[in-house]
């Protein structure tokens, strides 16, 4: 039980790894590693990368620097890996009756927190008929596709959503210097942003910006971190098996 609740409390301060302390009922933010990257180490890494760079490049495609349009639309699909990896260690916990080790929270609570991206640049951007179509067929797919990923490797699934982190930590960090140039105009804060992120009344769209940036670096890390957990448990088992045989065989002789 103590093991668990480490986990838990562990992860639940990886989802945000930059630390957010309340002064003045000010949030103050200290995110570092931004631009962190994690080197594929095996097959399963290689496709999660693959993929994402292919996304990427659709994304850039479409949206070029339309960078309040971009996030409507992807940050619909960011809420989707969390409600559906949720779901689905949901089900497993009482299929197989056991603990989730405080995963399930973590990642439903990853979901809820791009959901509030997206009713925060629904105020910045307002998405067109086209978005919204762009929305609705995206939204259906990636659900699907993302559940037979998550079914068939878990651990893919979870390196998938961590090369997408990094991917939104470039492309905010991107948006983030075209505000600061003014080559896009700063606008205020909206409201749902400020109250959420518990921001100073002043702040304006670069310091929204900053904290979902935080929030995406956050998602980065616990997801490359899970998949890097369940690496360790397949070779635990992959060596624990490898012992067992050698002891059956030493028995045989």
């Amino acid at each position: 039980m103590l093991i668990n609740i480490s986990f838990y409390v562990y992860f639940s301060i990886c989802v945000k790894t930059f630390h957010r302390n309340k002064k003045n009922n000010i949030h103050i933010y200290n995110m570092t590693n931004l631009n962190k990257h994690y080197n594929p180490k095996n097959l399963s890494d290689r496709v999660a990368l693959i993929f994402t760079k292919f996304l990427r490049f659709l994304a850039d495609a479409f949206f070029r620097k339309k960078y309040g349009h971009r996030a409507v639309v992807l940050e619909t699909v960011a809420a989707v890996p969390g409600m559906v990896a949720g779901m689905l260690l949901h089900l497993k916990s009482l299929r197989k009756m056991e603990d989730d080790k405080g995963w399930i929270k973590i990642l439903l609570d990853e979901a809820a927190n791009e959901r509030m991206h997206l009713m925060t640049f629904i105020e910045v951007a307002k998405p067109t008929f086209l978005e919204r179509l762009i929305i609705m067929i995206a939204q259906f797919i990636f659900i699907i596709m993302y559940m037979f990923i998550f079914i068939i490797s878990q651990r893919t699934a979870h390196r998938i959503v961590g090369y997408f982190e990094e991917e939104a930590v470039i492309s905010y960090s991107e948006y983030l210097k075209e505000l600061e140039k003014g080559i896009i105009p700063d606008q205020p804060a909206p409201e749902i942003a400020i109250n959420y992120w518990n921001l100073p009344l002043h702040s304006t769209l670069k310091d929204v910006v900053k904290v979902i940036r935080d929030d995406e670096a956050g998602h980065r890390d616990v997801n490359h971190s899970f998949a890097s957990i369940l690496d360790e448990r397949k070779l635990k088992k992959e060596v624990k098996k490898n012992k067992n045989y050698k002891i059956l065989n030493q028995k045989k002789t």
